[in-house]
């Protein structure tokens, strides 16, 4: 039997709605909406997290910073307290080697005189295992960073500026002057 419609009148045949294919296109939507909602939060994450990176790295420079500022400050201060206690020990170690610029022709020998000698020499190793040296001044020209000139004087024998005497000893603590020596010097004739 052949079924014949009629004219006129055209049907479209709708095809049966399968309630799982509505279903499933809302998980996708709902599924793409969260993955948005992830990458965005993904997004700020990394930005935080290369924030937080950014103020870690200047914390760890800033604590470098403090701790080699430390250091310096702390090896500072040890040596201008070394330099103000060898400081103070220099006028004894002059009046000691005064002492023996004035010691009598007969006690130059005597066991007391011995005695002296090595308290002198004790003095001078301390300064030495300090790294105290003394400022030479032999024949050499007048330098104001080193020297203090207690007197100008006309010499025959010396060039304008020359140190002719060492009238006290001068003396360095590495490249640091503990007192200048003090000299007399030549003057221009």
């Amino acid at each position: 039997m052949n079924h014949v419609e009629p004219e006129g009148e055209a049907t479209t045949v709708q095809p049966p709605v399968d309630p799982m294919q509505d279903l499933s296109e809302q998980a996708a939507e709902t599924a793409d909406n969260s993955l948005n909602e992830l990458e965005e939060q993904l997004a700020r994450a990394l930005v935080q997290s290369a924030e937080y990176r950014e103020s870690w790295l200047r914390a760890v420079a800033d604590l470098s910073n403090a701790r080699k500022r430390m250091v310096r400050e702390q090896a500072e201060f040890n040596s201008n307290a070394t330099a103000r206690v060898l400081e103070k020990v220099l006028p004894i170690i002059d009046d000691v080697d005064r002492a023996f610029g004035n010691v009598p022709p007969d006690q130059v020998e005597s066991e007391w005189m011995t005695g002296f000698r090595l308290i002198q020499r004790k003095l001078q190793a301390f300064l030495e295992s300090e790294g105290v040296t003394t400022i030479p001044t032999a024949g050499r020209k007048f330098d104001p960073a080193l020297d203090h000139a207690v007197s100008h004087e006309e010499a025959e024998d010396f060039s304008e500026g020359q140190i002719i005497a060492e009238v006290a000893h001068g003396y360095r603590l590495g490249d640091r002057v503990l007192r200048p020596a003090m000299v007399r010097v030549a003057k221009g004739n």
